[in-house]
């Protein structure tokens, strides 16, 4: 398999939207065609399409599908069907708030353009575009901000991460690898220790992948090896990305993650959430607001056709678990890093400035 050295797991075609199937990494690399927004839903859900941010970019491109599939030249009739495509979207994944805000971006665009139907599904297309290419930059101004915020000594840094935050969960660069990638850019990286990410293994399978595609040193541990490897001093800093942050820094981010931060708590690890603003949702107070998704019980007790556990056991398979703010270093936005409870003030003084 040729490298991919530029990652773009979402790309408007034309006519279609074009998905790198990530169910089928790391052993091959195809492309999935979407053209309906039934289609983009199955992608979310099925998690061809996966992490936050390229949730929300995936769900932009399908609100335009569903648009375009919608017959007529009523207005109120365009609206409201219009919603209901955005409400089948938002039943795919429950956590990611970056699906939500994407989706309320697209119907808010609808609701305030003036025009014709046809005028109304153009405008919808350009505001996905946007929100597509506003994605790339968000990414690339965290990872400029994550590596400002990461430990100046040693010189070269050993990052251990979580689940994969990189290219393939955005529409590129990523938000904690895209953290990674500047730092290798700027020569302060020595090595990315990759946790395997049970029961769907994205460490092992994504953010592996992506770092071999540019050339960035990895090594993948079974996620129960980070304690270890932060004993004996491998780690210098931690840095996760999240599907949703409450008002006061709680974060929701794959299900291990809780367990990482504790970990590097009582080793006085740094530990680094880094999300784009549209990730924090300030209409809930703390974590035990998010809601946890729950996924198929065949992740625990299979890998492809191989059973794992014996008959009669019973499962259970939360895809996400909340870390709480007090644990998190700081959280890297596309504004800057901010201890979580500096959040709030800091966020409203650059929307002032």
């Amino acid at each position: 398999m040729s490298l991919q050295t530029q990652v773009y797991p979402i790309l408007w075609q034309t006519d279609r939207v074009s998905l790198i199937d990530q169910t089928r990494l790391p052993n091959e690399y195809a492309l999935v065609e979407v053209t309906r927004s039934d289609d983009m839903a199955h992608a979310i859900k099925t998690m061809i399409v996966r992490g936050a941010p390229a949730i929300g970019v995936a769900a932009a491109y399908g609100m335009y599908l569903g648009a375009r599939e919608i017959q007529t030249g009523d207005r109120d009739f365009f609206l409201a069907e219009l919603e209901a495509i955005a409400q089948k979207l938002r039943a795919t994944r429950p956590t990611a708030v970056n699906l939500f805000w994407a989706i309320e971006q697209m119907l808010k665009t609808a609701r305030q353009t003036l025009g014709s139907v046809d005028y109304l599904k153009q405008t919808l297309l350009e505001t996905a575009k946007r929100i597509n290419a506003e994605d790339i930059a968000t990414c690339q101004a965290i990872g400029a901000h994550g590596l400002s915020a990461l430990p100046k000594e040693p010189d070269k840094l050993r990052l251990l991460t979580h689940c994969n935050a990189g290219a393939l969960a955005t529409a590129g660069y990523g938000t904690a690898l895209g953290v990674v990638r500047s730092t290798w850019n700027a020569g302060r990286l020595e090595r990315v220790y990759a946790d395997e990410t049970r029961p769907r293994l994205q460490g092992a399978k994504l953010t592996a992948w992506e770092c071999v595609q540019e050339g960035i040193p990895v090594t993948v541990i079974t996620d129960n090896m980070a304690a270890h490897c932060m004993q004996r001093g491998l780690i210098d800093a931690v840095v996760v990305g999240a599907d949703r942050i409450a008002a006061n820094g709680d974060t929701a981010n794959k299900i291990g993650t809780y367990s990482v931060a504790l970990i590097a708590k009582a080793h006085g690890i740094p530990f680094f959430v880094a999300a784009p603003l549209s990730t924090i949702d300030f209409n809930i107070s703390d974590g035990t607001q998010i809601p946890i998704e729950e996924r198929d019980p065949m992740e625990v007790y299979q890998i492809g056709e191989t059973l794992l556990c014996p008959p009669g056991v019973e499962y259970y398979n939360p895809a996400f678990d909340v870390t709480p703010a007090s644990l998190i270093t700081a959280i890297v936005t596309e504004h800057g890093a901010f201890a979580p409870s500096q959040l709030q003030s800091k966020l409203h003084e650059q929307k002032l400035s």
